[in-house]
């Protein structure tokens, strides 16, 4: 564990990581038949172009319009997500990683695939949430890295998962030294109640203050006006939201967006 470990992965310290979210894929219910795979392609290099050059650390691909998220994906989720990351792999300049929302197992098995050098999931607790009674195995899925080859891929705990609820009663400062006790995450991930919901500065600098020795990440809500408040506690950012045109969360990438961001974010680091 450790924090120096951030700059050999993503080049900085603070590193912010844009999202680059999948269209409805084959099996969803909001798959367009009649647009095809190649739409949903074309999008995803659209996107990462606009990230590229907007200036981000690194990208995220995650199947963000899957909607209703499941907690063991069919396999056409995974094999479509590799076909799609193969298509656009060889125009991605900077680190990337991938989430299988919401399958661990799946997220490990897409990331050997596809050489990513990180996944973010939620790989420990049990969870009241929309989809369901969420549990998790992270025991199993550390396991299974390490038998596929994958021990080199950096874990991102998502420890407050959007749209549910911890179903131990415990607060969240505990659940933190807990995890990194017990699974020993690379990063912590602290999020919003919904995909754009801004992360709670002080549920950020609770954990912070818990575990110093561990990268915490916010990981919903960062926008161009809060960003430099909550990098002053976090050790990075996940964007997605924020970079989207008119802050539309089906919406693509708007690059000038992620430019001024970005502008933004350098002179702060700076």
């Amino acid at each position: 564990m450790g924090k120096e470990w951030l700059k050999d992965v993503y080049g900085t310290y603070k590193p912010v990581i844009g999202m680059c979210h999948l269209d409805a894929l084959p099996g969803d219910p909001r798959y367009d038949v009649e647009h095809g795979l190649d739409w949903v392609i074309d999008r995803v290099r659209y996107n990462v172009k606009a990230l590229q050059e907007g200036g981000v650390d690194a990208i995220m691909f995650s199947n963000e319009f899957s909607l209703p998220y499941l907690t063991k994906v069919h396999p056409i989720t995974p094999i479509t997500m590799a076909r799609i990351i193969g298509e656009v792999k060889n125009e991605v300049k900077v680190p990337y990683g991938v989430n299988v929302l919401w399958d661990p197992e799946a997220t490990i098995e897409l990331a050997v695939a596809v050489q990513a050098q990180f996944v973010r999931e939620v790989f420990t607790g049990v969870y009241g949430s929309d989809f369901g009674l969420w549990d998790t195995n992270c025991g199993e899925v550390v396991r299974s890295r390490n038998t596929l080859g994958g021990k080199g891929i950096r874990l991102m705990f998502n420890i407050y998962p959007e749209a549910s609820t911890y179903l131990g009663g415990r607060d969240i400062a505990d659940i933190a030294k807990t995890t990194v006790f017990n699974a020993h995450p690379d990063v912590l991930c602290v999020s919003g109640r919904t995909a754009g919901a801004e992360t709670s500065p002080k549920l950020l600098q609770d954990v912070v203050s818990v575990v110093p020795d561990v990268p915490v990440f916010t990981n919903t809500g960062v926008n161009e006006k809060n960003v430099v408040e909550q990098l002053r506690i976090a050790d990075g950012a996940v964007i997605g939201t924020a970079f989207k045109k008119n802050d539309d969360f089906f919406e693509l990438i708007d690059r000038e967006k992620v430019s001024r961001f970005m502008h933004k974010v350098r002179s702060f680091r700076t």
